[in-house]
């Protein structure tokens, strides 16, 4: 006697067959179905290797090669945009923030202000020895500069960016937009 069961990994429909007057062993029936699942598998894979999928996308199933689709990318959603450059645009401020402290924090360690003031002193003589450079480039004068920079490059970059993929989608609606092609590895 057959009995018809729907196949969960094919979609289809699967004959198995039920013994229903000798009762096998628990291993025969554990290796059975380990079998009927296996070729089950192995069909599955054979068949969506010959089949094409969405967007042109082909297998070739005798060389093995990898599949291929060609798709265009039409749109950008100008939202997701300017939310993405936004946040990288944050980030990259607190970069710069960072690394204008270390660097003026490593360029005070190592003496280059004194060497400034006193190369200054020796070229102008005594006349001004009341001369700082701190007083002109102090740590306080280039973390403000530093930060109102950030701040207009935040905003900036957030608008090119959203303005970017309007153009894009006025020159995609006339173009076709990108063509790229993608391989399954």
């Amino acid at each position: 006697m057959t009995d018809r069961t729907a196949d969960r990994t094919t979609g289809g429909v699967a004959m198995t067959e039920r013994n229903e007057t000798a009762a096998q062993p628990v291993t025969q029936r554990i290796t059975d179905t380990v079998a009927n699942a296996a070729r089950r598998t192995t069909s599955a894979v054979a068949s969506t290797a010959r089949t094409s999928g969405p967007a042109g996308a082909e297998r070739d199933a005798v060389s093995g090669s990898a599949r291929r689709a060609r798709l265009s990318l039409s749109r950008i959603d100008p939202w997701s945009v300017m939310k993405m450059a936004f946040l990288l645009s944050i980030a990259l401020s607190v970069v710069v923030i960072v690394a204008v402290f270390v660097i003026w924090s490593v360029l005070g360690a190592a003496g280059v202000w004194d060497s400034i003031n006193q190369a200054v002193q020796d070229v102008v003589g005594d006349s001004s020895a009341g001369w700082n450079v701190q007083d002109y480039l102090g740590l306080s004068r280039i973390m403000g500069f530093t930060m109102v920079v950030s701040v207009v490059n935040i905003i900036l970059m957030t608008a090119v960016a959203t303005l970017a993929a309007f153009l894009y989608n006025m020159a995609a609606a006339l173009l076709g937009g990108v063509e790229v092609e993608l391989t399954e590895n």
